[in-house]
């Protein structure tokens, strides 16, 4: 059996030939070593002076394969020799080519290198790798680590001297000059295949990259940046930068794509941000959509380029729809604030800016995200709202139901649709929607019957629309009054067709609304009233009707939502008179009298002094009645209108100071019941709960309606202690168990 020296004098020729040419050896050539290091390997072989192996591979084939292994080491050791001595002299780009054409002959010897030695890539090698021995490589990566170490860092440590040959021709092209792109990314690549990752041998591993070229080249590329960045801007506006810096950017990216690796791109546009981020605002507020879309594109290529970006535009949102509310207020009082002027000041502002995000930041989602979060501050709390969030719903609701009356000029031009669209879009960002919808359901109603809604399909639409957003339990009562007032109308023509058929003398002008309890938010007068002798006939023919059609239900006449129609018969001229149920029942007593007292008036109507003074006034002031006496009240003989038809039906003054106040107590008495309603269902889903983590979850689920502090769902869960729905868990510290 030949020795290893023997064998290795026949291998060495051909190895030789393989690392020096950049092709193989002939086929029977090839075939012939393989054949030898086959035989070699697979013959038992004495023991290898190896101290790395360990004893169990000292006897038997493995130990011709680690003969081998070692032996190839020193092989690569004298095959360095001579490339060392070429490289110490030479520099620049002349380093470069020797470097890039002994690198690929190189790199294709060593393919050829690792199929001559398939065999104990196999057995050998692969066995001492599953050993955990990571330090063992296949001949091909062992070539490669050879070159690295043997030759690689030969010439870097030399002063970074081949990566500075790099940089120098890098820096030529930007400069302008014409250079070998090709032989840039030869030596680059290398960079790159030397990287090796012990644990994962087919795993990219860039450290070489990244130590010996990345890290350099990005410290020389932000040196050459700043010093031509500075020079530029001493001479040229900052937009005249950013079209220079786009354009730089665009070569910088065809270096990356060229010769580079994809991981330097992102760095190379940080030298751009630093230098543009304090020309963000400027831009916003002039408009500069040009210069905003550069300064996007720049820094969207950043895997963080635009945080600050949104954080300085959501500074500038707020402070646009703060300005904007705070010039409406001016030095008024936000009590008066005009709700459409209102709503039309945040949409402008909101629209702006949206706009802005579509053509200058591509519709970003992180933009729209931040928009979204900055409108929600200011729409809920302004000048106009004070520390109240539950104004801004108020005024949206009021803005809302100007758009769904008659005699809107949107609805008369067509663009009443786009219009509840935008109070959608405030609608969306409100924290108390449970406000929006109380005072909503007020408007709603008053709408209803008084019968000046703009039509039925508009306000089915923009219950559609508030039930897109909120679902079917929000919209549930503003269906439901909807279809009462369908209801209505059936019963009063079927009441109307019941008379005819009597033949009873009854005015056929006559409506009634029949409105369900549970659904409207109406409530009968505090104080009496005595039914007038003129309707009273009317009022119990219908009464008699609905007991007959409907037993066992109750009629609660709300006389102060009522309204009539008189008609004058003491005057030259006739008059039509609109009036409220109180206003009538005032009027109608003049039939009988030319003058009366409050007190006697107050008799005859049961209505309390302090209301009907307030309902005389209005009077007073239509000048149907004369009040040249304290407390005493004469029939107008000399009214007069331009209007036959004259509208006297106005809310007194404290029904509409009660209406505020009274709902929002409302409402903060149903949030007590709607924390806990949460509290029950959430606990009786877990059954076992920590304190906090039910909070969360509370807040979670409530929040969709309003914000609920702490505090309140605190209170909330010891209430539903005491009431035994759930209790605390023994030896367990804040943490609950449903026990209902």
């Amino acid at each position: 059996m030949a020795d290893l020296d023997d064998i290795w004098a026949f291998l060495k020729p051909g190895i030789d030939h393989i690392m020096s040419n950049h092709e193989g050896l002939p086929v029977t050539d090839y075939a012939n070593l393989y054949t030898a290091t086959y035989n070699y390997c697979t013959s038992p072989v004495g023991i290898c002076d190896r101290k790395s192996d360990d004893s169990s591979n000292r006897i038997g084939t493995s130990v011709a394969s680690c003969n081998f292994y070692f032996k190839l080491i020193e092989y690569f050791t004298m095959h360095f020799v001579s490339m060392k001595q070429a490289v110490v002299s030479l520099q620049g780009e002349e380093l470069l080519r020797y470097y890039a054409s002994e690198w690929h002959r190189y790199a294709t010897g060593a393919n050829y290198l690792n199929r001559l030695f398939s065999y104990p890539n196999r057995h050998w090698i692969q066995h001492q790798r599953a050993q955990g021995k990571k330090e063992i490589y296949p001949v091909y990566t062992l070539s490669l680590a050879q070159w690295k170490s043997q030759f690689f860092y030969f010439i870097q440590t030399d002063n970074q001297k081949l990566a500075n040959a790099v940089f120098h021709l890098i820096e030529r092209q930007r400069n302008g000059d014409m250079i070998d792109q090709g032989l840039v990314k030869k030596v680059v690549q290398s960079f790159v295949s030397l990287g090796l990752d012990n644990t994962d041998l087919s795993k990219e591993c860039l450290e070489v990259y990244k130590e010996h070229f990345e890290a350099p080249f990005i410290q020389a590329t932000k040196q050459y940046y700043k010093k031509a960045s500075e020079a530029f801007l001493a001479e040229n506006t900052v937009s005249d930068y950013l079209k220079k810096a786009e354009e730089r950017l665009r070569e910088e990216e065809d270096r990356v794509e060229r010769y580079l690796h994809t991981e330097t791109r992102e760095v190379l546009i940080e030298e751009y941000v630093k230098l543009t981020w304090d020309y963000f605002q400027p831009f916003l507020d002039f408009d500069q959509d040009e210069d905003l879309q550069r300064m996007y594109a720049l820094l969207s290529r950043t895997s963080d380029g635009l945080d600050l970006l949104r954080k300085r535009f959501e500074v500038h949102v707020k402070q646009a729809g703060l300005s904007a509310i705070s010039k409406l207020v001016g030095e008024g009082s936000a009590v008066n604030v005009d709700p459409k002027i209102y709503v039309d000041a945040l949409l402008e502002v909101h629209q702006k800016n949206s706009e802005t995000i579509t053509r200058c930041f591509r519709g970003e989602v992180g933009f729209a995200a931040s928009l979204d979060k900055t409108c929600e501050g200011f729409i809920n709390y302004n000048a106009a709202t004070g520390l109240s969030s539950s104004r801004s719903p108020e005024l949206i609701v009021e803005c809302a139901d100007m758009l769904l009356r008659k005699n809107n000029k949107m609805a008369e031009e067509g663009d009443l649709e786009s219009a509840l669209d935008r109070v959608m879009v405030l609608f969306k960002y409100l924290q108390d929607k449970d406000v929006f919808e109380t005072f909503y359901t007020i408007k709603f109603s008053i709408r209803l019957i008084d019968g000046v809604s703009v039509s039925d399909e508009s306000e089915a639409n923009m219950v559609s629309k508030l039930k897109k957003v909120c679902g079917f339990e929000y919209t549930n009562q503003l269906q439901r009054m909807l279809s009462d007032m369908s209801l209505s109308k059936d019963l009063t023509d079927s009441f109307k067709e019941r008379m005819a058929q009597n033949h009873d003398d009854m005015d056929m002008t006559f409506t009634v609304m029949v409105l369900g309890t549970n659904f409207w938010p109406l409530h009968p007068p505090t104080h009496g009233f005595t039914i007038p002798v003129e309707i009273m006939p009317t009022y119990e023919r219908f009464t008699k009707y609905y007991q007959s059609t409907h037993p066992g239900c109750k009629l609660t006449w709300l006389w102060n939502y009522s309204k009539n129609e008189l008609r004058t018969n003491y005057l030259n001229q006739k008059y039509i008179l609109m009036t409220s149920a109180y206003q009538m029942a005032v009027l109608v007593q003049y039939n009988r009298n030319d003058t009366l007292s409050l007190g006697e008036l107050s008799a005859a109507t049961a209505i309390s002094k302090d209301i009907l003074s307030q309902v005389l006034a209005l009077l007073v002031k239509a000048k149907i009645l004369v009040n040249e006496e304290k407390d005493q009240y004469d029939l107008n003989p000399g009214f007069k209108s331009k209007k036959i038809q004259v509208n006297l039906n106005q809310r007194i003054k404290a029904e509409v100071k009660a209406e505020s106040s009274d709902v929002l107590k409302a409402v903060d008495e149903d949030r007590k019941y709607v924390i806990r309603a949460a509290i029950v269902r959430i606990m009786k889903a877990y059954r076992m709960m920590t304190e906090q983590g039910l909070i969360q979850e509370v807040i979670y689920q409530v929040s969709q309606r309003f914000a609920p502090t702490i505090p309140d769902i605190k209170k909330a869960i010891e209430i539903l202690l005491e009431k035994e729905y759930m209790k605390r868990v023994d030896g367990l510290e804040d943490t609950f168990v449903y026990d209902a």
